[in-house]
Order: structure tokens, then C-alpha cells, then sequence
């Protein structure tokens, strides 16, 4: 593995560990302080989460590109911005950065660090949410990152903490994230009897959405457009 390489996995995976530490460890202090109100606690969760991601993004997007996200990779990779070679190292940092978030935020609320997940999630509204909530997800991320590249972190924060709240889902958009969320009993579990549905529906969104805005978009590639936010140039 290349030093660069390397630094940049390990970045995706203290991202993705941060990340699920944010949005497991908020789901559990939400739920612990809304005295039964689940309305409360998803509130707390989602603006905890949001606010995370944007603060993450801005903090590892210049190391790694901050994908947090084996949806956003391979995306980015079938799209030919970014190389195939490299896809295996950055989804294994990931979802080994979302199992040790997910367990440093139990412990940190005296919980074990691993449990499997007693809340189930699943049926075809489910599903459907999560086609919707990835197909989004990668919409906001192509159309930000070629024409609002220093706006995307706070764009992607927002359109995640909004779908914790218009999706039956509560929008996991992320196989990283549903696969560490089956192990955590806590308020942002999910049973393992869902995970591989969920993962099946957000790859389909995130194809779904890539395939949307590479026809809206065609050109110029998302790197050539950062490359002319840096020169001051803007196009269509």
C-alpha cells in the first residue's frame, strides 16, 4: 500500500468511526433523555447526525475526499473519478471505522461494545425510503461537488439530518453504516434480519441517483469542475 494511499484509508476509516460514533452515541443520549418520546429522541439523533457529517466532511475532504460511504465510492469509481484499485482498501477502512464507532459509542454510555440489535426495521415502505434516501444522497453529492464544491459539506449534513425525517427508513443511505448499526442494541440498531435488504436498496439509490445526474449533467467531470472552482471559471 502506497503512503498516500494509506493515509487517505486511514482517514475514511477515523471518519466513518467519528460518524458512527455521532449518530449511535446521539441516538443513545436522545433516547435516554426523551423520557419515552421517540419524536424527541429522533430529533436530537438527526440534528446530532447532520451537523457531524458536515463538520467531518469539511475536516477529512481534503485527506480522503470524505466518502464515509461504500455507496459514494463505488459511484465515484464507476464514474471513472476515482480508481477502481483503490475501491477494496477504501470500503475496508470504512466499514472497519463504522464497527469501532459503533463500539466506542456504546462504551462510552456503559453499554458492551458489541450487541446484536433487537430493532427491526424492514417491508417494502422501508425499502423503498432507502432507494429514495441514497438516490438523493448521491444527487446532492454530483451536483454539489461540480457546482458547489465549498458548500457540499453543509448540503449533504442537511439533506441527511432532513431524510432521518421524511423517510420510513430514517435513512440509513450507507452499507457501512447499516452493516455496524446490526450490532449495536441501542436506539439506532437495526436487526440483521435487515441489513442485506437495506444494502440492496441503497445501492440501488446511489445507481439510481449516479446514473439521474450523469444524464443531467454530462459534462465536465466532477474533477475538472473543482479544478475550475479553483480557477475562479464556472460552467454549465
Amino acid at each position: 500500500m502506497q503512503s498516500s494511499l494509506a493515509r487517505r484509508a486511514v482517514a475514511e476509516g477515523l471518519g466513518t468511526a467519528l460518524l458512527l460514533a455521532a449518530v449511535v452515541g446521539s441516538g443513545i443520549m436522545g433516547d435516554r433523555l426523551a423520557g419515552g418520546n421517540t419524536a424527541i429522541a429522533l430529533l436530537a439523533n438527526s440534528i446530532a447526525t447532520g451537523a457531524a457529517l458536515s463538520a467531518l466532511i469539511l475536516t477529512f475532504g481534503p485527506l480522503s475526499g470524505a466518502h464515509f460511504n461504500p455507496c459514494v465510492t463505488l459511484a465515484f469509481a464507476g464514474r471513472g473519478e476515482f480508481p477502481w484499485s483503490e475501491v477494496p482498501v477504501y470500503l475496508a477502512f470504512q466499514i472497519a471505522g463504522a464497527f469501532f464507532g459503533t463500539g466506542l459509542a456504546d462504551a462510552m454510555f456503559g453499554l458492551p461494545w458489541f450487541a446484536a440489535s433487537t430493532h427491526v426495521r424492514g417491508g417494502g415502505p422501508a425499502l423503498l425510503s432507502e432507494v429514495v434516501a441514497t438516490f438523493g444522497l448521491l444527487a446532492v453529492i454530483w451536483s454539489c461537488a461540480r457546482h458547489h464544491p465549498k458548500q457540499a459539506p453543509f448540503a449533504v449534513g442537511a439533506y441527511i439530518a432532513s431524510a432521518y425525517w421524511f423517510t420510513a427508513s430514517t435513512s440509513f443511505a450507507n452499507p457501512a453504516v447499516t452493516v455496524a448499526r446490526a450490532w449495536t442494541d441501542s436506539f439506532a440498531g437495526i436487526h440483521a434480519a435487515g441489513v442485506v435488504p437495506f444494502v440492496f436498496a441503497q445501492l440501488l439509490g446511489a445507481t439510481l441517483g449516479t446514473m439521474a445526474m450523469a444524464w443531467l449533467m454530462p459534462t465536465p467531470s466532477v474533477s475538472q469542475a473543482v479544478m475550475q472552482h479553483a480557477r475562479g471559471e464556472h460552467s454549465l
